[in-house]
């Protein structure tokens, strides 16, 4: 049986300014308040828009169903053409994603989630039609500075496991600390890969959209 959510829901492939196609997955509800891009953790260690902590997110935001919602595979990953760009040739990824969003959901303001590599790659796109950030597990301590949404007046919500292996939590929460309008959230008994709090960091980000 079709549900509402599957109706809504369409394979589709993203262009970027620089011409490489990207495979991913959107979902457009009747009347959607917020617009949604997902982004997958590191290419190079098997990441992909299926991820468990992406595909929680995604899973959660359909059933709600006020947000559109579109994931995808980084370039270089799967059927996406181009190759790994180290963070720097992504964001032109996410600009194609925050495009196709623009098109299906016009006038939402437009969310950037990501997880891991994915969320450092969203910290560092400063799209003026972003109306914020969630940034799940981040490492932190791998950038050699301040991201460029660090500094940026919209609101930024930082998830960060107390036993990250990648961030200590106390480094993670200093530097956070610095930035303008971030709200940093410490999850107690997780690690980088949230396993066991899947759902927790979903709602934590479907709580940061909605609100």
């Amino acid at each position: 049986m079709t549900t509402p959510a599957d109706a809504g829901e369409s394979s589709v492939r993203l262009e970027t300014t620089d011409g490489c196609t990207l495979d991913a997955d959107l979902f457009v509800p009747a009347a959607p308040t917020a617009a949604v891009v997902l982004c997958h953790p590191h290419p190079l260690y098997g990441g992909d828009r299926h991820n468990s902590v992406v595909d929680a997110v995604w899973r959660l935001l359909r059933a709600h169903g006020s947000s559109a919602v579109v994931r995808f595979d980084f370039r270089g990953v799967g059927r996406s053409t181009g190759t790994h760009g180290k963070g720097e040739a992504e964001r032109l990824d996410v600009a194609a994603a925050i495009d196709r969003l623009a098109a299906a959901a016009p006038g939402a303001p437009v969310f950037l989630v990501g997880y891991s590599f994915g969320s450092m790659v969203c910290s560092q796109v400063v799209d003026p039609r972003v109306a914020g950030w969630t940034l799940i597990a981040p490492p932190l301590v791998m950038a050699p500075s301040a991201p460029e949404c660090a500094s940026d007046p919209r609101r930024k919500l930082v998830l960060l496991g107390s036993h990250d292996q990648f961030t200590p939590i106390e480094e993670g929460q200093a530097k956070v600390a610095a930035w303008t309008n971030a709200e940093f959230v410490a999850m107690p008994s997780a690690d980088h890969f949230l396993l066991g709090h899947l759902s927790a960091a979903a709602d934590r980000a479907l709580g940061f959209v909605s609100s």
